[in-house]
C-alpha cells in the first residue's frame, strides 16, 4: 500500500542515508521501523497487562517453601 507522510528535512535526509548504508529502499526503511516501533509497543501492552494481573500477587516465597529451598541450594555446588 502506498501512502504520504510528511517529516522534518533533516529527518528525511539522515534516512535516505542510513537507507543507502544499509542497501535498502526508504521504503523498506520505513516499513522496518514501523514494524520494530508496533513490536516494543506491544511488548510494553504486555508488560501492563501482566502487570495488572500480578499487581495483587505477592512476589515472595511462600514460607512454606522456604526450608525445601534452603536445603536445595546448600546441597547445590557452585
Amino acid at each position: 500500500m502506498k501512502t504520504a507522510i510528511s517529516l522534518p528535512d533533516e529527518l528525511f535526509l539522515s534516512a535516505n542515508e542510513l537507507a543507502e548504508r544499509q542497501g535498502v529502499s526508504r521504503s523498506e526503511l520505513y516499513a522496518t521501523a514501523v514494524s520494530e516501533y508496533l513490536a516494543k509497543h506491544r511488548d510494553e501492552d504486555v508488560t501492563a497487562k501482566l502487570n495488572e494481573v500480578f499487581a495483587d500477587e505477592s512476589s515472595g516465597l511462600n514460607p512454606a517453601l522456604s526450608p525445601a529451598q534452603a536445603r536445595s541450594v546448600s546441597a547445590s555446588k557452585w
